[in-house]
């Protein structure tokens, strides 16, 4: 019987050639590549995607598109997964080949990502879940106890707080990120509620807004929190895979996030880290009982997954390695402000992130003057997208009202974030 390694060896041939695109085989860089750290240079990173090159695609905040090497990896283990079925789900095959070891091979990849040890994370169907079973499974919430979030954090998790308040008597405490943000007033903000809210027990805090792209001061808020007796539960959603950190620079507890954004895996795969000596503070999922109470993995909701997802996430993290953190960080801020720049002096363009690089890294979200209603910003995402092939996305929930969010990917190009350029020059009194 053979086992995973010498199937996918003779089945790369024959890999369905439709789940790599149309336009692989046009494509410059090679499929089968050598993914050693720091060996693909950023300059080259466009000839690893398959894209759709007839529309400037600035919205790459919802998943990652995944380099041509991981797109064939993951066809060839749906191929396999699809080809041996239960044989290897129910861990049958000699040698290992099994979906016991493709997972812990899955899990010690996304560890190393953000230098965790493998037994403080679990993988997850997205980093919604993750987050969503770190808050409403959190076990050190009594009625009465505050619970604290701002207008920038995601949605689901915000309605897993309000949650909290609905179905465990919590106080639930919401605050507005301050505009123009610095991080002498993002942290005089967290201070604030902090200081006014003395019976705060868990603080939700967001590494990079998916509203605006803001990086915020996680480290220093944690230990703020931490202080005070707060424990925080950190989206990283939009952090890991994007800005050069590892889990011990956020000093946190307790994480989760998509590692089909930034990372480029497959859809369907998301990350929870508790830290190991907390574990026992996030309760188990479901009564989950047919896992060991101590280990992360019952913090998980079980169900099948996409099984040949999991298999593809080690070829995605040694992707990332391949371009490595560092030079990621620094290509993704370059385009970022390859537009920023060239709009920052048009008198109705706000650009809601601001420039200190500690504070802004590829995401970054703008307003026009006059925007005030979300019906005018679907109005502006749609000029964009009709008459100048630009994609964005608009996003509602600031405060302050609604942004469009621009998010370029790996592929990204000049041309792409010129594109976006030359339309806002042209478009940017379109309310006044």
């Amino acid at each position: 019987m053979l086992n995973r390694r010498t199937f996918l060896k003779s089945a790369a041939a024959s890999a369905p050639a439709v789940m790599l695109g149309r336009e692989a085989a046009r494509a410059q860089a090679p499929v089968s590549v050598k993914l050693r750290p720091n060996s693909i240079p950023v300059s080259s990173l466009p000839t690893y995607f398959d894209v759709d090159t007839s529309v400037h695609n600035l919205e790459n905040g919802y998943w990652g598109v995944m380099p041509r090497p991981v797109a064939q990896v993951y066809a060839e283990q749906m191929h396999y997964v699809n080809r041996m079925n239960s044989i290897w789900a129910r861990n049958a095959l000699p040698g290992g080949a099994c979906l016991a070891a493709g997972g812990r091979e899955a899990r010690e990849a996304v560890a190393r990502t953000v230098g965790a040890l493998p037994e403080e994370v679990a993988l997850t169907r997205s980093g919604s879940e993750a987050l969503q079973s770190l808050i409403v499974n959190y076990k050190n919430i009594r009625p009465g106890d505050a619970v604290i979030y701002c207008d920038l954090d995601y949605d689901a998790m915000i309605a897993s707080m309000d949650w909290l308040g609905d179905h465990r008597g919590a106080q639930v405490v919401t605050f507005d990120m301050p505009e123009p943000a610095t991080t002498a007033n993002i942290l005089a903000a967290y201070a604030d509620v902090l200081q006014r809210t003395p019976n705060a027990k868990l603080l939700l805090l967001t590494l990079v807004s998916n509203r605006t792209g803001l990086v915020t001061p996680v480290k220093e808020i944690v230990a703020m929190a931490r202080a005070k007796g707060v424990d925080t539960i950190v989206d990283i959603a939009h952090g890991v895979a994007c800005l050069d950190f590892q889990i011990a620079d956020l000093g946190c507890d307790f994480a989760g996030w998509s590692v089909h954004k930034w990372t480029a895996a497959p859809l369907g795969i998301g990350a929870m880290y508790i830290r190991k000596r907390r574990i026992d503070d996030i309760d188990i999922a479901y009564d989950n009982h047919e896992i060991p109470p101590h280990e992360i993995t019952a913090r998980v909701p079980a169900g099948t997954v996409d099984f040949a997802a999991v298999l593809t996430v080690p070829t995605a993290v040694d992707f990332h390695f391949a371009v490595g953190g560092a030079a990621k960080e620094k290509h993704l801020r370059a385009l970022r402000n390859a537009w920023v720049d060239k709009v920052r002096a048009l008198p109705n363009v706000e650009i809601c992130v601001p420039d200190e690089p500690a504070r802004s890294c590829a995401i970054t979200s703008f307003r026009l003057k006059g925007m005030t209603t979300d019906r005018q910003a679907q109005q502006l995402q749609h000029v964009l997208f009709e008459k100048y092939r630009v994609h964005t996305i608009w996003r509602k929930g600031v405060a302050k009202g609604p942004v469009i969010r621009v998010t370029p990917g790996l592929y990204t190009t000049t041309a792409d974030t010129d594109a976006l350029a030359n339309a806002l020059h042209k478009e940017h009194a379109m309310f006044v």
